[in-house]
């Protein structure tokens, strides 16, 4: 096999690599700026320099050249080399700053030259802490700058779209993000302006930035040129939990982490999964922050005389109950949801059963035309294929207000229908309306009872994106009931683990009183005395992999490890006109 040796340690390779990517993938570390596994390489950064050569091979003999003292002899290129974009070849040789002296100047040298002009503004930028180049600073710079004239200039606080602002003084030209518009959202919004020490990114006069994943600059900029007009000024990375999760906003389920602080998500980023989005995400599900944050429903809401004000759990609890044994069984429709979970789907359909009532119905939310054929889906919801493996029927616009205009009593699992146009106020006239339910809306102000349930941020539950694919999110946000300290899975954050609910961060009324739909439907099951147990979401897909085939061998473990499992999925059409 080919060989290639690394600060003296032999590894051989099959394949084609670049030596950057390759010296990662072994676990060491080369410092680089502009270079990014999923776009073209344009080695201007010159940060990530090594020493390579290569093993004389005698043409005659095909052995190896030896010295006195019987060693292999290297013919080294003539000048130090950017490691992003040579090619590993078999018998190279490569030192790196780790064994060579030469390739350690050159990089110290290179971040002095990277630094004249950069401002000294860590304390006020929102990328300390995790900049790479204030940790390469830090680990190979100069300790000082022999600098002191006045720095260049630039334009600040420039707002270059609807979602991300430029400091200009802060670029150091790796060309991330005009790369990112030309190669990956191919709109080609973003160029370089001006010359030499003079030149940013920019727009097109009068043009800009609306990119509709135009945050992922954010994302890959190496220092803090672009910022995020949402997250600006808001946290530092330090004081924050990142937790993964999966973007709901839409069909694809892109792989994110939820960045949390004082029980509130502050921003969401896009996590690597090379089967689902890669380093990528839209910018519409990084505004899911505000789904978790605001307009939330804190407490069970009831209708009484002709108001809806504020009750207590035990009250929702007799009240579903009472309903559900009053009403005619034929003339319940439980109404299940593309926006709910897997687990919260199950734990439906379950307590219908035990009741003797007919399987959930759902409607997708499917708006033609919307997807980009990318990260954007035609597809609103996180789940439809999820509903579909469930079993649920699949029902359109139609076919639900049929349903619905037959029915004494609706049991609605968080879907929205009447704000998205499903449904009118008049379809539910006479009707008595349970709606589970994670934020206020038209719908929720329409129903006679409304549960308040968990979000995606709260709970553990899996969901199943267009093409298949099970992934489960992780507790990020704690509720009126839940405790960071006391569950293993949760993250705990600097402010968290060293706090106390008398600190000035701490605010107890972003801990929303709120419980997952499996945790109401088990209360509500042994008040009926049904012996419906549903813990957690965890236990709840292992029941649902034993008894439902298209979950066989699913597990939360499984999804993990293999970053979500592919379903297979029956490809009949089962829309009911």
């Amino acid at each position: 096999m080919p060989e290639v040796i690394i600060d003296g340690k032999s590894y051989t390779y099959e394949g084609q690599y670049k030596l950057l990517q390759f010296i990662q993938d072994l676990g060491k570390e080369v410092p680089f700026f502009c270079y990014h596994p999923s776009m073209s390489i344009p080695a201007n950064c010159r940060q990530c320099m090594v020493k390579v050569g290569q093993y004389i091979i005698d043409r005659e003999s095909g052995e190896h050249q030896l010295d006195e003292k019987g060693e292999r002899v290297i013919r080294w290129f003539p000048k130090l080399q950017t490691a992003c974009n040579i090619d590993v070849a078999d018998g190279m040789v490569v030192h790196t700053q780790e064994t060579d002296e030469l390739v350690r100047r050159a990089q110290k040298d290179n971040l002095e030259l990277i630094l004249i002009n950069h401002p000294l503004d860590c304390p006020i930028c929102d990328q300390a802490g995790e900049c790479p180049l204030q940790i390469q600073t830090y680990k190979y710079g100069p300790e000082g700058s022999r600098f002191e004239v006045k720095k260049v200039h630039k334009p600040k606080r420039i707002q270059l779209g609807p979602r991300v602002v430029l400091d200009a003084e802060r670029c150091i030209n790796c060309t991330r993000c005009t790369r990112f518009t030309e190669e990956i959202s191919k709109t080609h919004q973003l160029t370089i302006t001006r010359r030499g020490d003079k030149n940013y990114p920019t727009t097109a006069p009068g043009l800009e930035f609306d990119d509709p994943y135009s945050l992922n600059t954010v994302d890959i900029c190496p220092v803090g040129a672009l910022t995020s007009a949402d997250f600006r000024f808001k946290a530092r990375v330090w004081e924050m939990n990142q937790t993964p999760g999966i973007d709901i906003t839409n069909g694809k389920g892109c792989n994110i982490d939820l960045w949390t602080r004082d029980n509130l998500v502050l921003r969401i980023t896009p996590r690597f999964n090379k089967d689902v989005n890669g380093h990528w995400m839209p910018d519409k599900g990084r505004e899911a922050y505000r789904l978790f944050n605001e307009n939330r429903i804190s407490r069970p809401l009831q209708i009484l005389d002709s108001e809806q004000i504020l009750s207590s759990w035990n009250n929702a609890i007799a009240t579903f109950n009472e309903q559900v044994e009053e009403a005619n069984k034929k003339e319940i429709l439980v109404i299940g949801s593309a926006h709910a979970s897997v687990e919260e789907n199950y734990s439906l359909a379950r307590f219908s059963n035990l009741l003797g009532l007919n399987q959930p119905v759902f409607v997708p939310h499917i708006i033609e035309g919307t997807g980009d054929g990318f990260l954007i889906t035609d597809d609103q919801a996180p789940n439809t294929n999820g509903c579909r493996l469930l079993g649920f029927t699949e029902l359109d616009q139609k076919s639900i207000k049929k349903a619905v205009k037959k029915a004494s009593l609706v049991i609605l699992l968080s879907d929205h229908l009447l704000d998205r146009g499903v449904l009118s106020p008049g379809d539910l006239d006479g009707k008595f309306l349970i709606t589970f339910a994670t934020n206020h809306s038209d719908t929720t102000k329409r129903a006679d009872l409304v549960i308040p349930i968990t979000t995606a941020a709260e709970h553990a539950a899996s969901y199943v994106n267009v093409d298949g694919r099970i992934q489960r999110t992780i507790r990020a946000k704690e509720t009126k009931y839940t405790n960071r300290r006391l569950d293993l899975e949760m993250s705990e954050g600097r402010l968290d683990r060293y706090g106390t609910n008398f600190d000035n961060w701490v605010t107890e009324e972003n801990k929303i009183d709120c419980v997952p739909v499996w945790s109401f439907i088990s209360q509500a099951a042994g008040a009926q005395d049904l012996d419906l147990v549903l813990n957690e979401g965890r236990e709840i897909m292992d029941e649902i992999a034993s008894v439902l085939e298209p979950f066989e061998g699913v597990s939360y473990h499984l999804m993990d490890e293999q970053s979500g499992i592919r379903l297979h999925l029956d490809t009949k059409e089962k829309t009911k006109t």
